[in-house]
């Protein structure tokens, strides 16, 4: 893949983290979005807002603004590790994959799987990657692409290596990955080395940036080689040509707008 082949998208979650503070609805999400020169965007449930039952009105609302859906991402309460919520999650897989059938090569991404409860942890792997697994199923008969994307917040399943390879073993080669360079990080991962390790699972990446004690910082102010990124995630087979950026940095959380365009700079500035 050539690097003009390359599409920049951006994730709501820089936003979506500043809680009650944050009073706009998705038209202004997709207008900070299209100001900051993105191309695309990856939005959530709890971002999509009066879009949720209206597939219809929020692809002209994206046509109008000129970005293409990358991708919807989704959580659950349960951290996909309940076997008691799987119906439930399952339930919820089904309704986002429908929402994104109406978007031409948009993905699901699901959140990272979470520990919310006592018990052994291989068993909650086991039923994290049974709930991935069906949820890939469900994509499928759609014609949908479901991802997993690991995190490094508060409790997490998915934190160091160990953790990565437990999961993947468990999943069904169709289920993909969203790397996500600031978890990664914050992880302690040797960022090439994972990237290798499950490239055929990926598609699409979210960069992002940590300093070295694993405090978020804009893109290209911390630890994470922004061009190794690109270059390796271009050789992985199924990678569909969209970097996502997400910021978590301070500097996000006072002018969320102020912060993506920066990024969208700095990866201009760097040749992307």
């Amino acid at each position: 893949m050539k690097s003009t082949d390359l599409k920049i998208g951006c994730q709501t979650f820089t936003w979506e983290m500043l809680g009650s503070g944050w009073q706009g609805g998705p038209d202004d999400l997709l207008r900070a979005i299209t100001e900051g020169g993105y191309a695309g965007i990856e939005i959530t449930d709890t971002m999509i807002g009066g879009y949720a039952e209206k597939p219809e009105a929020f692809a002209r609302a994206l046509g109008d603004a000129g970005l293409t859906l990358v991708s919807f991402a989704f959580g659950s309460h349960s951290g996909f590790t309940l076997p008691e919520q799987m119906a439930a999650d399952l339930e919820t897989t089904r309704r986002w994959v429908d929402f994104a059938a109406n978007f031409p090569g948009a993905l699901v991404s699901m959140g990272s799987a979470t520990v919310v409860s006592d018990g052994p942890r291989a068993d909650k792997f086991a039923v994290a990657a049974e709930c991935y697994n069906r949820s890939m199923e469900i994509g499928k008969a759609a014609g949908v692409t479901v991802a997993v994307h690991p995190s490094s917040h508060h409790n997490t399943l998915l934190l160091t290596r160990a953790d990565y390879d437990a999961l993947f073993a468990l999943l069904e080669p169709q289920v993909g990955w969203v790397p996500d360079t600031g978890h990664i990080l914050r992880g302690g991962q040797v960022m090439a080395d994972t990237l290798a390790a499950f490239r055929d699972r990926i598609r699409y990446v979210h960069l992002k940036d940590v300093d070295a004690s694993g405090t978020w910082t804009m893109l290209g102010e911390g630890a994470c080689d922004v061009l190794a990124v690109i270059a390796t995630v271009r050789e992985a087979p199924l990678f569909n040509g969209w970097i996502v950026v997400e910021e978590e940095s301070e500097k996000a959380g006072m002018d969320p707008a102020s912060a993506v365009r920066a990024n969208y700079e700095t990866l201009r500035r760097l040749g992307v």
